[in-house]
Formats: C-alpha cells, sequence, structure tokens
C-alpha cells in the first residue's frame, strides 16, 4: 500500500503469502515514478513478501536504482553475521558484524553521494522483529523486556544518526523523514499504561493503528499532534504531491495526499480509513467501524476497546453510511 497507493484487493497483496500478485508489470511504485522525474532512488532493509530482488536489474523494475535487503533465499541472518544483497551482490566479511548498522552506512552513503540532487529512500528497518537478539549496547545478562526495550532504542539510535547526517549535509530543511510502524507487537501493547485492544495479526486497533511521525525541519509544525484519519495508500499520492509530480495515467491510486497537513494546513482530511488482511476487512471514521461481516462497533474508547452497537434505529444511519463505503471496495 506504501508502495503503490492502492488497497489489497487492487493489487492482490492480502497478506504476508500473496507478495508476487504485485510486480513491476501489473503496479507502479512511487519509486519508479519520483526516478522517472530525476529522483535517486534506493531501498535498504527489510524485503520480504515481494519478489526478491538479487540484480540491479529486477530493482530498476521497480524503480530503485541501488538496494542492500535482506532476503537471501538461503536463509541468511538480518542481524549479527547478516546475509544482504547490496546491488547484486551479497555483502562479504560481515561475521561479528551488525546488520542494522551496515544498513545505515548505506543510507549514509546514499545520502552523501546524492545531497546535490532530490533522493527517495525506502527504509523498512529490520528492527523491532523476531527473533529478538542483543544489540551492540545491550549489557550483559539482557533479555525478554528489557531485550526487546534495548531493539526499540538501538532503533530510534540508527534514526537519530540518519537526522543528524542530513543535519551535517545542509539537507535537513530539504528532507521530509516519515517514520510508521506496519502493525501492533505480538500480544498487544500498552498506551499509558493501559493495554491496547489487539495486537499483531489482529483487526482490532492493537493490530493495525500504529504511529506515524513525520519531521520537516521549518516545515512540518515541532510538537503538533494531527488527528486526522491516515491510511497506508496515503503516501503515495503525498510523496507525489510534494516532488511536484501528478498520480500516474490509467491506475486507480486510493490514497488521499496529507501534503497540506505536512505544511501546517487544514487540508482535505480523509471522512474514511480501509483495513484488510485476507478475507477480513473494515471501514472506520473517527467514531465507527463496521466490518466485512456487517458487524458496527463503536470506537469512543478506542485504542483500548471497541464497543459492538446494535444496528438499530439510532444506529442505521451509521450503518448504511459505511456500508455503502465497503460496498464499493471490492
Amino acid at each position: 500500500m506504501v508502495m503503490t497507493g492502492r488497497y489489497p484487493f487492487r493489487t492482490g497483496v492480502v497478506n504476508n503469502n500473496t507478495g508476487g500478485k504485485a510486480t513491476p508489470r501489473s503496479e507502479k511504485f512511487i519509486a519508479r515514478v519520483l526516478k522517472e522525474t530525476g529522483y535517486a532512488t534506493a531501498v535498504v532493509g527489510k524485503w520480504r513478501q515481494l519478489q526478491y530482488l538479487s540484480t540491479p536489474a529486477e530493482a530498476r523494475a521497480w524503480g530503485f536504482d541501488e538496494f542492500m535487503v535482506w532476503y537471501d533465499k538461503r536463509g541468511g541472518e538480518r542481524y549479527w553475521d547478516p546475509h544482504y544483497n547490496h546491488n547484486g551482490k551479497m555483502v562479504e566479511n560481515t561475521k561479528g558484524r551488525y546488520g542494522p548498522d551496515l544498513l545505515h552506512e548505506f543510507i549514509a552513503d546514499f545520502v552523501t553521494r546524492h545531497k546535490d540532487q532530490p533522493f527517495f529512500v525506502y527504509y523498512p528497518m529490520p528492527h523491532v522483529h523476531s527473533p529478538i537478539l542483543k544489540t551492540p549496547d545491550s549489557r550483559e545478562g539482557d533479555r525478554g523486556k528489557a531485550l526487546l526495550a534495548d531493539n526499540v532504542a538501538y532503533m530510534d539510535k540508527l534514526v537519530g544518526k540518519l537526522a543528524a547526517q542530513l543535519d551535517r549535509l545542509g539537507l535537513r530543511e530539504k528532507t521530509l523523514l516519515a517514520f510508521t510502524g506496519d502493525n501492533g507487537q505480538p500480544g498487544g501493547g500498552t498506551v499509558k499504561g493501559r493495554r491496547m485492544d489487539g495486537g499483531k495479526g489482529s483487526m482490532k486497533e492493537g493490530g493495525v493503528r500504529v504511529p506515524l511521525i513525520c519531521s520537516w525541519k521549518g516545515t512540518t509544525p515541532a510538537g503538533r499532534v494531527c488527528q486526522d484519519l491516515v491510511d497506508f495508500s496515503d503516501f503515495f499520492p503525498t510523496f507525489a504531491d510534494l516532488a511536484g509530480v501528478g498520480l500516474p495515467d490509467g491506475v486507480k491510486v486510493d490514497g488521499s495526499s496529507f501534503a497540506p497537513q505536512l505544511h501546517g494546513r487544514p487540508g482535505q482530511p480523509r471522512e474514511w480509513i480501509y483495513v484488510q488482511l485476507g478475507k477480513e476487512r473494515y471501514v472506520r471514521d473517527p467514531r465507527w467501524k463496521l466490518y466485512g461481516d456487517g458487524t458496527l462497533c463503536d470506537m469512543k474508547e478506542a485504542p483500548w476497546r471497541e464497543i459492538a452497537a446494535p444496528t438499530d434505529s439510532e444506529n442505521s444511519a451509521t450503518h448504511r453510511r459505511l456500508q455503502a463505503v465497503l460496498d464499493q471496495l471490492k
């Protein structure tokens, strides 16, 4: 969804096992749109659910000039002693090296080499995903929650190092950093001491509601919390909007640009968002959520719980309105 701006039922990628249904021939990635307008492009990090990137030609087909990715068909590691493919060749001499550090070095080099031209980097970080292993900053004996905290902290450290690199190059005021997660943590997580409803793989808040932090020095209002609805299809049109390029002809893009909000303007907030995992799906607005099976839920206590609401006369208009949205998304 991030790369295509299209909902899963359009691309066929409805879960981790259906990535092969999206190909450079069937879908146009935002990387390709930007590359065609003069951007240098790269993908670095985890690349598992789509076709294996083994050659520069395959990467270019998706729209990437360069890549360093973890996805070794022989089953290599992502953290210590990593098996990474760098522009068509396996990275050598990785014994004792920490993979995320190598990925950061690649990005730092890439943005330095392209500091005088527009660039786009898709950076799906390996953190934080099982197996949860020690980091270079972990203390002897750290395990369990402490080790998970180490990994979160190291991820944050690498984001900070990237921001510092952009500062050194004088690029922070020219560069948008967008940080988000792809799903909730296994077993759910806590917010302000309260456990969220659901976890990874769940259609509830703990499985699908994730952080989105956008930083663009001198442009995005510092410290502002925006309550507008955003889903992953919105990144494609937002990036295209910021780059000043149009959306591809003949392609149904589901997303809406939130570029105005990044500039501190009201924009045109979404009235609803759509979420799908396999055959499960729902549409929701700021207050109400309608599942594909017709269950209507009141989200006034989200993200801690959702309340099944009867579709009586009081809620029938809400049900009809959201059902009309679901009916058009097939």
